[in-house]
């Protein structure tokens, strides 16, 4: 009969998750200290007697999620009234009274979707419990072992915030005047302390776009344009127009070959004559700066006097 009424109770708190599957998704999953209270109805089975009614259960928790286990320490205050037998002096007569215990207990439970907003669970506990000795007794007079089995259905609200709501039996080796067998319904809810999950860094920055830059070559000792720099600098001019307000720089570079002032000078004439180019294709002289480097920033390294046809070059950079 015990059996049956706990296998009942057990049903009591099984949730019909089955019909919505985005109930186990996105909970919490960080290990932590927590707290909690909880309250609910005890029924003390009817033994010896005994003819108890529906009571109630309150207590508290202190525990640790290790993300699945979970271990606490629980206190917990039953109270039941009914009617049951007294001893007069040997003279038994049915009396209405009331049989009150504490228990401590230390509870191993395990969460199997501690991930998940909502979390089915079970567990065991055993400690000690304070029981009134019969219905007529002294009062938490009597000093059990006591034992428990649960099964529950958890809600994370949050990463902090838990309710539970599960179905326990609990028992205690026998008082005097009576089995100590009950069925639990609890309603309870707990705070984690867990810090949340920290968020995930940004994305880095991207670099910042390099500014649009043409390239225009030339023959050896010329400054003179050909066809595929005539296009290149109709592209750069494109370019300038594209971006409102900009600035050109032609930048003049030469080979190895000859002197460094001969060199000087005809990076700033390839310069120059890259800027009237631009300025024909409808950039205003006042956008373009020219600069001459001469041998400077060799696009290939060589040695003097080399006639390297990359090094004989403009670069236009808008910006």
């Amino acid at each position: 009969m015990n059996k049956g009424l706990l296998v009942a109770a057990s049903l009591l708190v099984v949730p019909a998750t089955a019909q919505s599957q985005s109930l186990f998704e996105g909970g919490p999953s960080n290990p932590g200290f927590y707290i909690g209270a909880q309250g609910g109805l005890n029924w003390l089975l009817n033994s010896n007697n005994y003819n108890m009614d529906l009571g109630y259960a309150v207590g508290g928790v202190v525990g640790y999620d290790f993300v699945g286990p979970r271990v606490e320490l629980e206190t917990m205050f039953r109270s039941n009234n009914g009617t049951g037998t007294a001893n007069f002096g040997n003279i038994f007569s049915n009396v209405r009274g009331r049989v009150e215990q504490l228990s401590v207990m230390a509870n191993l439970l395990y969460d199997f979707l501690p991930g998940a907003t909502i979390t089915p669970y079970i567990g065991a506990g055993a400690g000690i419990a304070f029981a009134d000795a019969t219905i007529n007794g002294c009062s938490l007079c009597s000093t059990q072992f006591a034992y428990q089995g649960i099964i529950g259905v958890g809600w994370n609200i949050d990463q902090n915030f838990r309710v539970n709501l599960d179905g326990r039996y609990y028992g205690t080796t026998n008082p005097p005047g009576y089995q100590n067998n009950n069925v639990t319904v609890m309603l309870g809810v707990s705070y984690k302390f867990a810090q949340p999950s920290a968020p995930p860094p940004p994305p880095p920055a991207a670099a910042p776009a390099s500014p649009p830059s043409f390239m225009v070559f030339f023959d050896w000792d010329r400054a003179n344009l050909s066809d595929q720099a005539l296009t290149t600098i109709r592209q750069a001019a494109q370019a300038f127009r594209s971006k409102g307000n900009a600035r050109i720089t032609a930048t003049g570079h030469t080979d190895t070959s000859g002197t460094e002032a001969y060199n000087m000078a005809l990076s700033l004439r390839r310069a120059n004559a890259v800027k009237d180019a631009l300025v024909r294709e409808g950039v205003p002289a006042t956008a373009i700066a020219v600069i001459g480097r001469g041998e400077q920033g060799l696009m290939v390294q060589t040695g003097d006097g080399v006639r390297e046809p990359q090094n004989r070059r403009v670069e236009i950079v808008v910006q």
